[in-house]
């Protein structure tokens, strides 16, 4: 089965590391040209490295995704550099892993603001080239607290959920200039490496998560809770995103696709 991105620009925000980093390499080895669009520009260069000595094309953007003129500048350097975006993913978040009455305020709104506001600014500033054209693949990586509703992810589930949201009204609005919009949503997914873990600035305000990673016995407590009895990763989640990116999915629209091993059915 050939993906053919071969000559397709994709844009992956969030895409320094994590799920984010794998997806870019991914969709960078079937051929896109890929922007990591992320606000750390010591692992976006990394990446970006790690792709040209396999002869891919990564290139780092700076971006944060929370403001609309750090967002437009983005999709603006990458139709001067490369003259189209075919593929945005929208895979830039964050969580505090707090119980809600616990939380401050501060922290539900950079919830919001990251994985909500985040994916809206970056389809505003790129829709437009895409209906022009009249052609697009627009896939976010959400969440299944998005789905089920999540203790301590309370403000962070709204926020997916409100994602979710958007992927179905858009596809709804887009579909008739050849647009597809939809969601992946992962469960719990484990960094690619412990060196990874520090690396997350998700990972440094949740000490519950880090746990997860750090302790072996914690991790086979909590995969009893998956049918497939393990936690996933990002080698899990990258190859759905990548596929709903490709033109074999073309029919394919509205819909929010968990990859999370049956722990949501």
């Amino acid at each position: 089965m050939e993906l053919d991105l071969v000559g397709k620009t994709a844009i992956v925000t969030g895409g320094a590391s994590h799920i984010g980093r794998r997806i870019a390499l991914d969709l960078a080895s079937e051929g896109a040209t890929v922007v990591i669009a992320d606000v750390d520009d010591k692992q976006s260069h990394q990446v970006s490295d790690e792709a040209k000595k396999n002869g891919w094309k990564v290139e780092p953007i700076r971006c944060d995704v929370t403001s609309v003129e750090s967002v437009e500048g983005m999709i603006k350097k990458t139709l001067d550099g490369f003259g189209q975006v075919d593929i945005l993913v929208n895979n830039a978040g964050w969580t505090a892993d707090r119980l809600f009455v616990e939380k401050p305020r501060h922290e539900w709104e950079k919830e919001i603001n990251i994985n909500l506001w985040g994916p809206i600014n970056c389809i505003r500033a790129v829709v437009d080239h895409m209906i022009e054209r009249r052609y697009g693949k627009i896939i976010s990586v959400d969440s299944d607290a998005g789905r089920s509703g999540e203790v301590r992810e309370v403000v962070y589930g709204a926020a997916k959920a409100g994602a979710i949201g958007l992927t179905k009204g858009l596809a709804k609005e887009l579909g008739r200039f050849n647009i597809n919009v939809n969601a992946v949503s992962p469960s719990l997914t484990l960094p690619d490496s412990q060196d990874e873990v520090g690396e997350l600035s998700l990972w440094h305000e949740s000490s519950s998560q880090a746990k997860v990673f750090g302790d072996p016995a914690v991790r086979e407590r909590i995969a009893k809770a998956y049918p497939l009895r393990r936690i996933g990763n990002a080698n899990d989640v990258s190859p759905m995103v990548v596929f709903l990116a490709s033109d074999l999915a073309s029919f394919i629209t509205g819909q929010t696709i968990s990859v999370n091993g049956g722990y949501i059915i």
